[in-house]
């Protein structure tokens, strides 16, 4: 219930609708109950069993006054002028033209209640995407290492649309069959107290079967989801990686991989589509079953007289009640759907409730501009409790620039990810300008970061809009200059559409110089007073290895980088290079200084020049 509530909460900026909603809802059951009410005058007349004293009260038109009995008293006024003009094929054609008015009314408002109910359901289904695009927005780079990404995907498509397909439509049913139901049985126990509870009696029997029956969907639905979620990852997986599955004539084994899951996923479903749809057929089967222990008890009591129930009002009692048993049936339907999207929701949740572990600081300090340095005091770090970095200490002064070099896997990168607080050391200090990086906003300090990695991350998009991507104010003349000096305006002139030219998922449509330019482009754009490059160059070859990295040092003039290298040649002019080698600093200095002094970097500097 608690689940079910938290939805509903995303309606909550628009309860102006909720009035209008029941009154449409009201009137929609209003007219549909009166079409059946009207059947006991309607049986009354044709078959001679209307009271005489009855007749006689209803003679004289009745004075105006807001109540059920004014419009009763006002129709059976009418409806005897018609029996007394017309006869019976009169009154017939009479009660059948009210009917049909009251039908159409019905179902008018039945329409108007589900415009409402739909402009309702869109709200509170924008909000939950809303929510769990802003919060996996927010979270913490180290979460997406320990989620699979085609589950997250599943959670926010799948998982969304399940909520919607049914929790929120069933709001109809949570709100107005229970009123209909409210409604009819209050007609019922006007028309017969006793046999109204005798019907109460034997009701709650079929709840209980079908309650049981969904109690276990509940289970198969989140199984369900899971599944779908490794679904997603496998296509995504495969997608990403198909040149490597060729290459390696690996399609019988992800052939196979997605096989299983698929086949999980069916045994599952189906056997939810069983527990699911027993729910109707039982449903059904107990309500015909109801309404014949209706008609044995009800029926012995009319004809034994020992109720006050005429043959009319009796078959009137059992078409009014055959017509709760749809509500009811729906009700149960509700329920079955309500637990497949319970379990959704709380996987939903269960994003928008993860905390991130990096945040802005409540009361953070002023940060608007870069002035002296970037100081590493004893950092440590760790994925978990193995320790990746250990006891590291340099600072990295404005205008200068740090190379870091050393075999794969030593904590580089690590390193690297820490300064826009990627992650937060596990001991030690980070500082900027003597302010420690967990004192200040998010935004403010990346915002004087620009990031050029080994992996260009390009947006299935134009080449402007990826050049100009999170920059605001910014002019054509100013994307045109940023991509002249990454040395990516021939290119681009070049290309059909010019800088309007779409680029394809990640870029696939440029080779990787070209990518690697743009994203340069995109970091010049920014124009950071702090640049941190990744191995920019380490996956190019010759030629175009040669105009990134022109690129790169117009890129590197007057700015503070930190850089990381796999090819000693393009660092050898800075100020200072720090090897590292399983997550420590073991040399540092500048390059003429450590290709003299025997040690790794003398190592990797003699096996890269044979």
């Amino acid at each position: 219930m608690k689940t079910y509530l938290r939805i509903l909460s995303y309606a909550k900026p628009y309860r102006r609708f909720v009035p209008v909603y029941i009154l449409y809802a009201l009137l929609a059951i209003i007219f549909g109950l009166l079409n059946f009410t009207l059947l006991k005058p309607l049986f009354d007349v044709i078959f001679d069993q209307a009271d005489a004293g009855l007749i006689a009260s209803f003679q004289e038109k009745p004075d105006f006054s807001f109540s059920i009995g004014y419009f009763t008293h006002l129709f059976n006024y009418y409806f005897l002028q018609v029996a007394d003009e017309y006869g019976k094929l009169g009154t017939l054609f009479y009660v059948c033209i009210i009917i049909v008015i009251s039908v159409f009314l019905a179902n008018l408002f039945t329409y108007l209640s589900g415009v409402v109910l739909a402009k309702v359901r869109a709200v509170v289904i924008k909000g939950m995407r809303t929510d769990i695009f802003d919060q996996v927005s927010l979270l913490h780079i180290g979460y997406f290492s320990n989620e699979r990404k085609g589950d997250l995907m599943s959670k926010m498509t799948n998982d969304v649309q399940e909520v919607e397909n049914t929790i929120v439509q069933s709001l109809r049913v949570v709100f107005r069959e229970p009123v209909t139901i409210i409604l009819y049985f209050s007609v019922l126990f006007f028309m017969s107290v006793k046999l109204t509870i005798f019907t109460i009696m034997i009701i709650p029997i079929s709840g209980a079967i079908i309650g049981g029956i969904t109690r276990r969907l509940k289970k198969k639905a989140v199984e369900s989801q899971q599944s779908l979620g490794r679904i997603v990852n496998i296509l995504d997986e495969t997608l990403g990686g198909m040149r490597v599955i060729k290459a390696f004539n690996a399609e019988w084994f992800m052939g196979k991989k997605f096989d299983q899951e698929t086949n999980q996923y069916a045994e599952v479903n189906v056997n939810m589509a069983r527990k699911n749809e027993l729910a109707s057929p039982i449903s059904q089967f107990l309500g015909v079953s109801v309404v014949a222990g209706i008609l044995v008890y009800g029926g012995s009591l009319v004809l034994s007289g020992e109720s006050n129930l005429s043959a009319s009002d009796f078959i009137t009692y059992i078409i009014i009640f055959t017509q709760v048993l749809n509500p009811a049936k729906e009700i149960s339907r509700a329920v079955s759907s309500i637990q497949r999207g319970i379990a959704s929701a709380e996987r939903i949740f269960e994003v928008i409730d993860t905390p991130s572990e990096i945040k802005s600081a409540v009361s953070p300090l002023e940060f608007s501009s870069f002035e002296k340095e970037i100081e590493f005091k004893n950092v440590s770090f760790g994925y978990g409790e193995e320790l990746v970095i250990r006891d590291v200490s340099f600072t990295l002064f404005k205008g200068k620039t740090i190379a870091l070099v050393g075999p794969s896997g030593g904590g580089k990168s690590t390193l690297a990810d820490l300064v826009p607080r990627f992650y937060d050391p596990t001991s030690g200090d980070l500082l900027i300008d003597g302010k420690n990086l967990k004192d200040l906003d998010l935004a403010d300090l990346r915002s004087q970061m620009g990031i050029v990695t080994q992996e260009s991350i390009l947006f299935n998009d134009t080449v402007y809009n990826n050049i100009v991507f999170g920059s605001k104010g910014v002019t054509e003349e100013q994307v045109i200059a940023a991509a002249k000096i990454a040395n990516a305006h021939q290119f681009i002139s070049e290309m059909e559409n010019g800088y309007q030219t779409n680029i394809g998922e990640r870029g696939t449509k440029l080779s990787g110089g070209q990518r690697q330019r743009l994203s340069i482009a995109r970091a010049v754009l920014k124009n950071p007073a702090i640049l941190i490059l990744d191995e920019a160059t380490s996956a190019l070859d010759s030629e175009s290895e040669l105009l990134v990295q022109e690129a790169l040092t117009k890129l590197m003039q007057n700015r503070t980088t930190l850089v990381i290298a796999h090819r000693l040649s393009t660092i050898q002019h800075a100020d200072e290079i720090l090897v590292i080698e399983k997550g420590r600093i073991i040399q540092r200095g500048t390059h003429a200084d450590l290709i003299k002094t025997e040690g790794l970097y003398q190592k990797l500097s003699s096996i890269q020049s044979v």
